[in-house]
């Protein structure tokens, strides 16, 4: 019987022996290539397992200890000055101040007239003389001094309190002693009080001007009563309610008992004045403080939302307290109209604006507060919606003119109108965005005030300083130097000190007289050197072109202070997108919302201002977002990541990350769901991911809402709709945080939960974090190293997961 190759039969013979030798051959080889796949998997063993050593190993070197000393906190003990604040003595020319230097606080004395300086006093004489006076041992350092105290124009010697003795020091000497008495010990005691006791013992009753009368208010409506012993009360009025009330408690909560009212008497007349906001229509919202103890507690306020019919009317109303009629004052012109009063110094008159809801038509009004009638002075458009921030108006001369902020010509000007709303001229020019005017000489018929973007060549964020006479003419720049600049003046207005500074350079500090600022005089200059010392290095500052290859955009870059142009580092944006501010920094701080810090792990981080994300760039540039509130800054901040990584070759472009807080969390989010295969990895804190859900005037004013007369009832009523970041959750690749604390009454926690809820729907992965017990302010440690974390672990060093949790794909 045949068995095969290795059968022994005479029949197989030879065949069966050469079969038998090719199967042994095949075998052989069978063994050879098994032997061969156990060394290719052994190698690729070792391969893996030296590649996920490496992951492992890189993910364990991320230096923590290294971010935690370049945090702010940790910085902050290494960088003390933040330029020279004066205290100028009174009756002189000169000033003091204190300034930190290698551990010591050192005061120095400036002659304002020629910028001359010198050390006042020795710290060790100082600390010596106080030991010696006091009985208790001081050393320079203990001495923490913030003010001395100079008499009459007396600069040889100041005084100081320590342990409650008052020590007069002799400068020259460096000798002191303790006085019984300052030299202005006899001026305070007889400096006396204006202030009456006697009406304090009714505490919630206002007196009119000559104290015949008081007004207050009880259960929400006006009382009016002669100022005797007895009461002899006459209601004024009878239609107050719970968010309609007469008294300053505007709520649900009904006085029982007497309580202040928010009406007043006007100037030292019998004339009451009224004004009241209506929120009874507006509806609310609700959160729940699961912390409170000993069990949760809601928490319901009034809210309106864009678009909602319910939100707050106004009405002012007179009252004559001989008379007791009322006068009803006719303030109506826009439908829901804002209302907002200005009590200024004008007899007879009470001064009103009133801002139509779209926000792009504003009116200023005169109330005669004797009969009632409104005059409207000045009425601005502009298209399509007004500056809300930046906005103001002043009266000066007691009403004879009006100083006027308006954009209607594209960037931010002060105009100067005449008492009945006639335009005399511009005063600032057009090429500027003016700000807030800092001093008014209404003598000297001269302001001083803030101005963006008026030096050509520099930063148009960075924040300058002009003095310009109230007919527009002798426009002269006071603060020069390529910076942002803060000032303070000296009490005569004839000098300012100003300190300005750039993320990339510490605050210098000048001395500038008024009268021929072309020449200022340093001061003092800040040193950075123990910050370099430490490893410390200033961010990189740079500008470019915008998507549109035409706006200059401004940005800040954050670098490892161990860069090696060799490597390739992920890229990080931290976002936020205005409109209202970008929220980048200017002057020189290491406060940068932990950017430097979180660089340190590995990373280029940059903060760079969109199109549409600040009002200190003029209308065109403020309003870019205008209904299209979801997506303006998205593009803007990708082509910026994208010309970065051409500029520089230790750039990642495959691996970028975005977060952002509030705005910034709203647009992270909109951007990993419109770009889904360029932002890999986004952190969104107290984001607001559905705008139809925030606070009504921001979604309307910033993205627009439409109206309609109702044919049946003739209001008009408005409507908005804004596009969501949950309408795109299907698009989601990159892995993504939400975070949001659960009693912010900001940023609704809903608005984030309703996202999860899309992103659910969508079969999406992503991460949540609740913070119990915060709100819109979710900051703290806890916060900042969930975001370290977060990069580290999926953008660093990314490993590839699942984000379609369904379909594992």
């Amino acid at each position: 019987m045949c068995i095969g190759w290795n059968c022994e039969c005479a029949r197989c013979g030879e065949a069966g022996r050469r079969n038998g030798e090719k199967e042994t051959e095949k075998l052989m080889n069978r063994e050879i290539r098994k032997m061969k796949f156990k060394i290719i998997y052994l190698c690729w063993g070792l391969l893996l397992s030296v590649v996920f050593s490496y992951t492992a190993d890189a993910q364990d070197y991320v230096d923590w200890k290294r971010a935690e000393r370049f945090t702010a906190d940790s910085l902050s003990g290494h960088y003390r000055s933040t330029g020279v604040s004066a205290n100028w003595i009174e009756g002189t020319r000169y000033f003091y101040y204190f300034i930190e230097k290698n551990g010591a606080r050192d005061c120095y004395l400036v002659n304002a007239s020629n910028g001359k300086r010198k050390l006042l006093f020795d710290n060790e004489k100082l600390a010596s003389e106080v030991s010696r006076l006091t009985g208790k041992e001081y050393k320079p350092e203990d001495l923490k001094l913030y003010r001395l105290d100079f008499y009459n124009k007396d600069l040889s010697c100041f005084y100081i309190k320590k342990e409650g003795k008052d020590i007069k020091y002799t400068i020259s000497s460096g000798t002191g002693k303790v006085v019984s008495e300052r030299p202005d010990a006899i001026k305070k005691k007889n400096a006396g009080t204006s202030f009456s006791f006697g009406k304090g013992k009714r505490p919630w009753a206002k007196y009119s001007a000559d104290s015949v009368y008081i007004i207050y208010g009880r259960n929400h409506n006006l009382f009016l009563s002669r100022n005797g012993n007895t009461l002899d009360d006459w209601q004024l009025t009878t239609d107050g309610e719970p968010y309609n009330s007469y008294t300053s408690n505007n709520s649900e909560k009904r006085d029982t008992a007497c309580a202040y009212t928010s009406a007043r008497w006007i100037d030292d007349t019998h004339m009451i004045f009224a004004f009241r906001e209506d929120k009874r229509s507006i509806e609310t919202m609700t959160l729940v403080n699961s912390l409170s103890n000993p069990r949760p507690l809601a928490d319901t306020y009034k809210m309106p939302m864009p678009g909602d019919s319910g939100v707050s009317q106004y009405d002012i109303q007179l009252f004559d307290a001989e008379t007791r009629k009322k006068i009803v004052v006719p303030i109506a012109k826009y439908p829901d109209q804002k209302v907002v009063l200005s009590y200024a110094d004008v007899p007879g008159y009470v001064y009103m604006t009133r801002r139509s809801r779209p926000a792009d038509y504003i009116d200023l009004c005169r109330i005669n507060t004797r009969t009632g009638e409104v005059e409207e002075l000045i009425s601005d458009h502009c298209v399509p919606h007004m500056n809300v921030q930046l906005f103001n108006y002043q009266l000066i001369n007691k009403g004879k003119e009006i100083l006027w902020w308006s954009e209607r010509n594209g960037k931010g000007q002060y105009f100067l109108y005449d008492e009945n709303g006639r335009l005399k001229n511009a005063i600032t020019p057009a090429d500027m965005v003016a700000g807030q005017i800092v001093h008014l000489d209404t003598l000297g018929r001269t302001m001083i005030v803030e101005g963006y973007g008026k030096e050509k060549g520099i930063n148009p964020y960075y924040r300058f300083f002009y003095k310009v006479d109230l007919d527009g003419s002798h426009f002269t720049l006071l603060t020069p130097g390529d910076g942002t600049h803060s000032i303070e003046l000296s009490p005569d207005k004839k000098y300012l000190i100003d300190n300005y500074s750039r993320m990339d350079m510490p605050v210098v500090s000048q001395l500038v007289k008024i009268a021929s600022p072309k020449k200022p005089m340093v001061i003092e200059q800040s040193d950075d050197s123990e910050l370099r010392a430490l490893g410390w290095r200033p961010p990189v500052l740079f500008s470019m072109k915008a998507a549109d290859d035409s706006t200059d955009l401004y940005g800040i870059m954050y670098l490892p202070f161990d860069l090696d142009t060799a490597r390739r580092y992920p890229i990080i944006t931290n976002v936020y997108p205005g409109p209202q501010d970008d929220q980048i920094p200017r002057a020189f701080t290491v406060d940068d919302n932990y950017n430097q810090s979180l660089a340190q792990l590995g990373f280029v981080v940059i903060n760079v201002g969109a199109r549409g994300s600040s009002q200190l760039r003029g209308r065109d540039f403020h309003c870019f977002g205008y209904g299209n509130l979801r997506d303006y800054p998205l593009a803007d901040d990708k082509h910026v990541i994208e010309e970065l990584a051409r500029r520089y070759r230790f750039i990642d472009i495959e691996r970028v990350g975005i977060y952002g807080h509030s705005g910034g969390g709203f647009q992270t989010v909109a951007a990993m769901l419109t770009y889904p295969d360029f932002y890999k990895v986004g952190i969104a804190a107290s984001g607001n991911h559905d705008n139809n859900l925030y606070i009504q005037w921001w979604g309307e004013t910033y993205h627009g809402v439409q109206s309609r007369v109702d044919s049946i009832t003739g209001k008009t009523v408005f409507s908005c709709k804004i596009p969501t970041n949950n309408e795109l959750a299907d698009r989601l690749k990159g892995r993504l945080m939400l975070i949001t604390g659960d009693v912010d009454k900001n940023v609704h926690p809903s608005t984030t939960f309703r996202l999860a809820k899309a992103l659910m729907e969508a079969d999406k992965r992503f991460d949540m974090m609740i913070m119990p017990g915060m709100d819109h302010g979710v900051g703290n440690d806890y916060y900042y190293n969930l975001i370290r974390y977060y990069f580290v672990e999926h953008l660093l060093n990314p490993k590839r997961e699942h984000i379609d949790i369904i379909h594992h794909k």
